[in-house]
């Protein structure tokens, strides 16, 4: 199986300005997944896709591919990441190149390793999925079957259940996705225009290491992690 490692980011970022070139503890943020992917084994290829000319110079300085240069259409906020991922396939497409699935890494999430790239592909492989995603477990209070919506003035449970689960021990685990990495098959992208498919599986990240960096929050949290990381 052929897969194609995808690194994106645009220029323009509105909660931390240049935030995908910022420092991070010296380092551009940037460099972060760049390093990851480089060292990852099991990745056939890797591609930055922008249309920042400065991140797009310091990809490359980092030994990362950039084949083409994102068109603007696709660097606006309204611009998602699975059209992004499409043109980079439909580019390969064009010179007679193909991968049989893609692995989206986002700058964003910084601390996810090579090891973890490489024990995602191992798993979606051996699973035969259309798609594979990295998550983080949901703490219980948080668990959806203790959650409630309100309809018509009254509170009922999330998980369209009647009664309550009582006990913690009780609670199946469920998870949400924190943008580490993606993994799908490429028939799924482009056939199903989807990330996801008709079958997902995943692996857990570590929750001690985790951030996505979206607000000066998240940034002061990235800085914590890079301390207690140090020790």
């Amino acid at each position: 199986m052929k897969i194609l490692g995808i690194i994106p980011a645009r220029g323009g970022s509105k909660g931390i300005p240049n935030k995908n070139r910022k420092l991070l503890n010296g380092i551009p943020l940037l460099q972060y997944t760049t390093t990851a992917a480089k060292e990852s084994q099991l990745l056939d290829e890797v591609i930055f896709t922008s249309e920042d000319d400065i991140l797009i110079s310091l990809a490359k300085s980092q030994g990362i591919s950039v084949p083409f240069k994102r068109p603007a259409h696709l660097a606006t906020d309204a611009a998602g990441s699975l059209e992004v991922v499409k043109h980079a396939i439909s580019f390969y497409k064009e010179k007679g190149i193909y991968f049989d699935a893609v692995c989206l890494l986002q700058v964003t999430t910084p601390f996810r390793t090579a090891e973890t790239i490489d024990l995602a592909i191992r798993k979606f492989k051996k699973n035969n999925c259309d798609s594979l995603i990295s998550v983080q477990k949901v703490p219980h209070q948080f668990n959806p079957h203790w959650v409630f919506e309100e309809k018509n003035g009254n509170l009922k449970i999330a998980t369209g259940e009647t009664r309550i689960i009582k006990r913690r021990q009780e609670l199946p685990d469920a998870f949400i996705r924190d943008g580490a990495i993606y993994i799908t098959k490429t028939r799924t992208l482009m056939e199903e225009n989807s990330f996801f498919g008709n079958s997902t599986t995943y692996i857990e990240t570590d929750a001690s290491s985790y951030v996505n960096i979206d607000t000066m929050e998240d940034w002061k949290k990235a800085e914590m992690i890079i301390k207690q990381l140090s020790k």
